[in-house]
């Protein structure tokens, strides 16, 4: 077994779910704003994308964050008559994110960062291991 390739596999699923988690708390963060005026559009939830490429050196296929989407669902309204951005009726556009489903998404994302940070352990102690074999 080559480590470093199963190092380089690992590191880059660390580093994709953390850039998806970052997206993902961006989208919480933002679950609540509104729009400054009317004619203003509110904050659209993001969705990270995920690409697949060769590595030349290690012959290894690593993932990296892809493109981010924009998700074209429809708009939350909310009943505020005395916010700047109510339209004619008192409603107000609010972000089409919906705070359970980025829950949802978090929790996933850390599970897969915490199997690849295991995947670095697990080949650590192996590269340990085999030191202590050849002394």
């Amino acid at each position: 077994m080559d480590f470093s390739k199963s190092l380089t596999i690992a590191a880059s699923g660390l580093k994709a779910q953390s850039g998806r988690m970052r997206i993902i708390a961006e989208n919480i963060a933002n679950a609540d704003s509104s729009p400054q005026s009317a004619t203003m559009e509110p904050y659209r939830r993001k969705i990270p994308t995920f690409t697949s490429h060769l590595d030349r050196d290690t012959g290894a296929s690593l993932v990296e964050t892809g493109r981010v989407r924009r998700d074209q669902s429809a708009f939350r309204s909310k009943y505020d008559p005395g916010n700047p951005a109510a339209d004619e009726k008192g409603a107000v556009r609010m972000p089409n994110v919906n705070a359970l489903i980025e829950n949802m998404d978090m929790r996933e994302a850390q599970r897969s960062y915490e199997a690849n940070l295991n995947m670095v352990t697990a080949t650590r102690r192996m590269i340990s291991r085999t030191l202590e074999i050849l002394k």
